[in-house]
């Protein structure tokens, strides 16, 4: 995501950061914080069959498809719902509080706006399914997004690459020209995984260390310029 040009006086080169052909975002935790949603969805359903939802099985569930979630829930509870149907009645109590509320992560809707205001395409890549993400599109302009890969659109979830695969594909971008955005540690291990350049910034639950990653605690007040530059550094090749 750099471009060099030597000095004139000698060999050292300067480290331009280049415009990413594309953003991609992942969406609940990264654009939206709506992690607590969907936990309290998830305590609610499980509390509702006489059984008892830890944060540490919510936070299993953060980041995956969302029938890998259901299967969790369904494992390690009294809910007897099939995962389908298990999905279909979180979406209803998520959708119903997205359409309160909006609540969106610190700094991720300027940097949105500034993207799309520069001409940089953006993509979202949710695994939540289009009938969620729609809420989400319905309160931004139109054209915000470029294109939306969603969890009921894929055959393979997050971590496995190809949600991300098929947004750069849809765009017409090689991934490694792409950045992408994540807060999870399978967003994250789908996108490096794809070849796309990540921005982590952990939110619920920790991000492990992994190349082609960096760490950032908040996308408050980054530009466009300076997301190109986090992933420059994290990706420039160490000085001999």
């Amino acid at each position: 995501m750099t471009t060099r040009r030597s000095s004139r006086r000698g060999t050292s080169r300067i480290e331009t950061p280049r415009t990413p052909a594309a953003v991609l975002w992942d969406m609940d935790g990264t654009l939206v914080d709506t992690e607590p949603f969907w936990i309290g969805a998830e305590r609610a359903l499980v509390e509702s069959y006489g059984g008892t939802w830890s944060d540490e099985l919510a936070h299993r569930c953060v980041g995956n498809p969302l029938l890998v979630s259901a299967t969790i829930i369904r494992d390690n509870s009294p809910v007897e719902l099939t995962p389908e149907q298990i999905v279909d009645h979180l979406l209803g109590l998520v959708v119903a509080e997205m359409r309160r509320h909006v609540p969106w992560r610190p700094g991720a809707r300027e940097l949105l706006e500034s993207l799309v205001a520069e001409g940089i395409p953006c993509a979202l890549v949710t695994m939540s399914y289009v009938r969620f993400a729609q809420v989400l599109l319905d309160v931004l302009p139109a054209g915000t997004f470029a294109t939306v890969v969603t969890g009921d659109a894929v055959t393979h979830g997050k971590p496995h690459p190809e949600p991300y695969l098929t947004a750069a594909e849809r765009l017409g971008v090689d991934p490694r020209d792409c950045i992408a955005l994540e807060d999870s540690p399978p967003g994250v291990r789908s996108a490096v995984a794809a070849g796309v350049p990540t921005v982590a910034v952990p939110h619920v639950v920790p991000v492990p260390a992994l190349a082609g990653a960096v760490q950032v605690p908040t996308l408050d007040g980054v530009t466009p310029q300076g997301l190109a530059r986090l992933v420059a550094t994290a990706t420039a090749p160490a000085e001999r």
